[in-house]
């Protein structure tokens, strides 16, 4: 059997569409549903039904996506690693979240980037949790760190650690609000509090509020930036409420430039998953990291 062929199938049933799968090869369209149709010829079955928005795999089509994807992504390792100038040290590709990578994923791993025989090189990269989904299925990463689970048998998840959720502002928010207020009011004295967050929806401040409040904040972001980092520096320079992750705010709030406004009985919390395309972890650089990094977050939590 064609290993070109192979590898267009598996590219296909990650992207879940012809087109997505035709951009991550660098063929045209219609190259692919060839590759696609030739494959099927020889195996005499269908590989995929056709949908009007891209593709579902058949039972036989996953069978062989689950036998195959894990071999091809070896040989793949093989190839990438035959480049190097120092073959006996390997890359890594790490993708997540920008400030969780940052803060935590990174520099725990480079502790292991070093050239005692089983060390490894290390490129990462950052994006959203469906992004670096998408990455990874596609093989663009090794390794992925997001906040949300896959589904389907291609990629396998092990919940890494929990995320608690402060709700936090510079001292003079907390004096105008008054704890004891607020502790009688809950989202009412937070009403008309300017808010710092990552995007127009709110999504830190509407999942503490409808965890913690039952309720919507009812304000509208003062401050967008699309860092979590950037969001702490608006907050701690006085721009307004804002919910972030302890273990970015901990030092801050030990020095009192924020303060909790908050401290509920139980704190919203966010999972982090490791996630792999299935039957790499037999890869000693990608198991390592991993089994590192679950290592590393049984003292983050």
């Amino acid at each position: 059997m064609d290993l070109a062929l192979l590898r267009t199938f598996v590219t296909v049933h990650r992207a879940g569409s012809f087109t997505r799968a035709a951009a991550l090869l660098g063929l045209s369209q219609p190259a692919v549903t060839s590759q696609i149709r030739t494959l099927e010829r020889q195996l005499g079955r269908p590989l995929f039904l056709r949908q009007a928005r891209g593709v579902t795999p058949t039972s036989i089509g996953d069978e062989l996506a689950h036998k195959a994807a894990p071999h091809l992504d070896a040989l793949v390792e093989i190839a990438e690693s035959g480049l190097d100038d120092d073959s006996s040290l390997r890359t890594l590709h790490l993708a997540g979240p920008p400030e969780f990578t940052a803060e935590r994923a990174l520099p725990a791993l480079v502790e292991l980037t070093g050239e005692d025989g089983q060390g490894f090189a290390l490129r990462a990269s950052f994006g959203n949790a469906e992004e670096t989904l998408e990455g990874l299925a596609a093989g663009h990463h090794d390794l992925a760190i997001c906040t949300a689970r896959p589904r389907g048998a291609l990629l396998t998840a092990t919940t890494l650690c929990d995320e608690e959720h402060v709700l936090v502002a510079a001292p003079r928010w907390a004096e105008q609000v008054g704890l004891g207020t607020l502790r009688d009011k809950g989202a009412l004295a937070l009403e008309n509090l300017p808010v710092v967050e990552v995007h127009e929806s709110l999504p830190f401040a509407s999942r503490y509020w409808a965890s913690v409040f039952d309720s919507r904040p009812a304000a509208s972001g003062t401050v967008i930036v699309p860092d979590l980092r950037a969001v702490l520096a608006c907050a701690v320079a006085g721009a307004g409420l804002a919910v972030l992750p302890r273990y970015l705010c901990a030092a801050a709030l030990e020095r009192g430039d924020v303060v909790a406004l908050h401290d509920p009985p139980v704190p919203p919390l966010r999972t982090y998953f490791l996630v792999v395309r299935t039957g790499t972890l037999a890869m000693p650089h990608i198991a390592r990291a991993h089994e590192w990094l679950q290592h590393a977050a049984s003292e983050w939590c």
